[in-house]
């Protein structure tokens, strides 16, 4: 979930003094709005690495917002009169009322991350908290609360600068504590729990946001643009449902999900698919050397005898005409037919629209020393169905959570799951089309819906890049394939898949 946020993000002086006039007045129009509406409260959660500018965002919110409308509370160890009550006591007590916005400085996932970091809790204690977090939020939800979850990150080199720097400073030396150190050493660990419980707990109605905390600048817009999103979404909702209802309250449950949507948009995630160089090509006569010894490995590894208690699901992904089949393909010539099967993934049937999305995707999963190899995928949900509207903002973002816990679920009886994004450029995805219209042989491969699809390209680029930074991880990340040049492509298919194969046996 961190990858879009490691990508450094950065907002010159004079492109952040252009914005912030604008969005300081905007968040106070919302905020007045919201005064006057007083049909629900706005919850904002900040939480993240140590030195990633969770601080100074908080003071900044309260400078840009009315502070008289604003509850801000930070949240350290529990005092006696907390330790004598239920641990979920002292939040209830911070809970801004409706009309007005609260800034937990802190919050419940506080303690269950450092309770499994530092403190020994079991992972069923963990998963127990995390239980009773997502029951308590969804209680907020449905009572009309706007809840906007920011997660401040840092990569480990920037959090060691950070430190360095402010302890260099003697004017900001006292920031940094030999608790903050021992934090560091086990930035490995805090970014693995931190993950997981962040996975855990991003829904459709309270997504989190993770937001680059390097730059002082991007970070602060990001956070203003978030929270007034989330606002702007709700309000707009209420008066949607005023006017249907001819009164003066909005929708208790159906606004959270816009407004959370809204949130999600205004980090940009795109840079994981821009960004990409496209440079590196492979000839012919090398690409036929390599083919033959990844395909060996690949085959020896199929066949191994720890295969009986382990499966792969392999998902490939990637825009029109990138090169999946030919990929597949040269995977599928190294195993014995007898122990996989290619899936190909099209609109759903009549019978699958009758049950829950994933029904048809469980319907495939291998058994023990099989593999199933998807052309296209579950991620359907979060691609096709959002750019093109047959999903409702509601359930392509909780999308993202379900297809977390449905392929974890899936390694943690021992499927290996391997995810491939096959990405080009739109030239070259033109050339491609042009020569399949021009080659009989291949004429089948193109379509009306792929130039229909080619349309909205920028749409889809967004679309996947949220994808792979929502649901990319340590257990199921995404292996990008710079696909213009196909021969390099399927080499680095074939041998991503020994790799994480080999790891697994």
């Amino acid at each position: 979930m961190f990858e879009s946020a490691e990508l450094g993000h950065t907002v010159d002086d004079a492109g952040y003094a252009k914005e912030v006039a604008k969005l300081r007045a905007d968040l106070l129009e919302a905020q007045y709005e919201l005064l006057e509406d007083r049909t629900f409260p706005v919850v904002v959660l900040v939480n993240g690495v140590e030195g990633a500018g969770k601080g100074e965002t908080v003071n900044l919110l309260n400078e840009w917002l009315d502070p008289r409308h604003v509850r801000t509370r930070a949240f350290g160890e529990p005092d006696e009169s907390e330790r004598l009550r239920p641990p979920m006591w002292r939040f209830w007590q911070a809970l801004p009322p409706k009309g007005k916005i609260g800034v937990l400085f802190g919050s419940w996932y506080t303690a269950p991350i450092l309770g499994r970091v530092v403190g020994g809790m079991s992972n069923a204690n963990l998963a127990a908290e995390l239980d009773r977090v997502r029951s308590f939020e969804q209680l907020l939800v449905d009572d009309g609360a706007v809840l906007v979850k920011l997660w401040f990150h840092l990569s480990k080199k920037a959090q060691k600068r950070r430190l360095v720097a402010l302890e260099k400073d003697k004017l900001t030396r006292w920031r940094v504590s030999a608790e903050d150190w021992k934090s560091f050493a086990r930035y490995n660990a805090f970014r693995r729990v931190s993950e997981h419980v962040l996975r855990e707990t991003s829904t459709g109605a309270a997504p989190w946001l993770v937001i680059d905390g390097s730059d002082a600048n991007y970070r602060a817009l990001a956070a203003g643009r978030a929270l007034l999103a989330a606002m702007r979404a709700r309000l707009g909702a209420a008066r949607e449902a005023a006017k249907r209802n001819g009164k003066a309250n909005g929708k208790k449950n159906g606004a959270a999900p816009d407004a959370a949507a809204s949130m999600l948009r205004t980090v940009d995630t795109a840079g994981i698919l821009k960004n990409l160089p496209f440079t590196e090509r492979l000839s012919k006569q090398k690409y036929e050397t390599r083919v033959v010894k990844s395909q060996a490995t690949l085959g020896r590894l199929s066949r191994s005898s720890k295969m009986k208690k382990r499966a792969v699901v392999a998902v490939f992904e990637g825009m029109d005409a990138a090169g999946k089949g030919g990929a597949i393909r040269r995977i599928t010539q190294a195993i014995d037919a007898r122990h996989f099967a290619v899936v190909p993934i099209a609109a759903p049937t009549d019978e699958e629209r009758a049950q829950p999305y994933l029904w048809r995707f469980w319907r495939q999963i291998p058994r023990l020393g099989q593999f199933a190899i998807f052309d296209r995928s579950w991620y359907g949900r979060v691609l096709v169905e959002r750019v093109e509207g047959f999903a409702t903002e509601d359930a392509w973002s909780r999308a993202y959570r379900e297809i977390n816990e449905f392929e974890e679920e899936l390694v943690d009886h021992g499927v290996v799951v391997v995810k491939f994004w096959l990405a080009i450029t739109k030239d070259e995805q033109m050339k491609r089309f042009k020569e399949r219209e021009a080659t009989r042989h291949k004429q089948f491969k193109i379509t009306a819906e792929d130039w229909r699809n080619r349309r909205k390209w920028d749409d889809y680029v967004v679309a996947a890049s949220d994808m792979i930074d929502r649901t990319s991880t340590s257990y199921a990340p995404w292996t990008v394939l710079e696909a213009n040049d196909k021969h390099l492509a399927r080499i680095r298919a074939i041998d991503t898949l020994n790799r994480r194969l080999g790891e697994a046996l």
